[in-house]
């Protein structure tokens, strides 16, 4: 799969943000931790991605144990605010959120974005894959996707039609920042992987690992 950018790696600086807040009508930059705490930052696409859906779940059940050691969390959501205001009034989260339906941060921290080509549509057709292990059997990545939206019984708005039509296949990315807004830990999504690594996270142990020696 063709990486197109180079993302920002361990030891290098973490490109500033400015940000609108989904909790209300303030704007969260990365300035707000610096100095203050280490921050875990996910980059996430639109409400229409199944897989992100379900990575904010997975990671509002360790967030408050991430706040005990000192470490904030935030996680950016591809898609307008007012959107996101509405989705998780009824599907609230333990995460702090912001928005940003333009992928500026994804662009800024150089998570890929993959041609569509020939090649690329065969694998999606052919590279099957289980990443939470709640199918019977692992299916095409271009299946998993149909299949967990029906699972969730997710219908698609126009919002999320525009925001897709701009978004896929972005890929997505967590980094743990320091004080200093120095990144001392990465992942990016299919980056060992390959398409196989569609829509995995890190185990929760990886992640509170990396948050330990972030804020030592």
């Amino acid at each position: 799969m063709a990486m197109t950018m180079h993302p920002v790696a361990p030891g290098e600086q973490a490109p500033g943000f400015a940000l609108p807040s989904i909790a209300g009508s303030g704007i969260v930059t990365l300035d707000d931790y610096r100095g203050r705490s280490p921050l875990f930052l996910s980059l996430m696409l639109g409400l229409w991605c199944p897989f992100c859906r379900r990575q904010l779940a997975q990671l509002g059940t360790f967030e408050e144990r991430l706040k005990g050691m000192g470490v904030e969390s935030l996680a950016v959501v591809a898609t307008a605010p007012e959107n996101a205001r509405l989705y998780f009034k009824f599907r609230p989260t333990k995460v702090p959120l912001a928005a940003d339906p333009d992928l500026s941060t994804h662009r800024a921290y150089g998570l890929p974005k993959p041609e569509p080509t020939p090649a690329f549509i065969e694998a999606l057709d052919t590279v099957r894959v289980n990443p939470y292990g709640d199918l019977p059997e692992p299916l095409p990545v271009s299946q998993v996707g149909k299949v967990l939206q029906e699972m969730d019984g997710y219908q698609y708005t126009p919002t999320d039609q525009v925001d897709v039509e701009k978004q896929w296949p972005q890929l997505k990315g967590l980094f743990m920042i320091d004080r200093t807004g120095v990144v001392r830990w990465a992942y990016v999504e299919c980056a060992t992987e390959g398409l196989a690594g569609i829509g995995k996270m890190p185990a929760a142990e990886e992640i509170l690992e990396a948050a330990r020696q972030c804020a030592a």
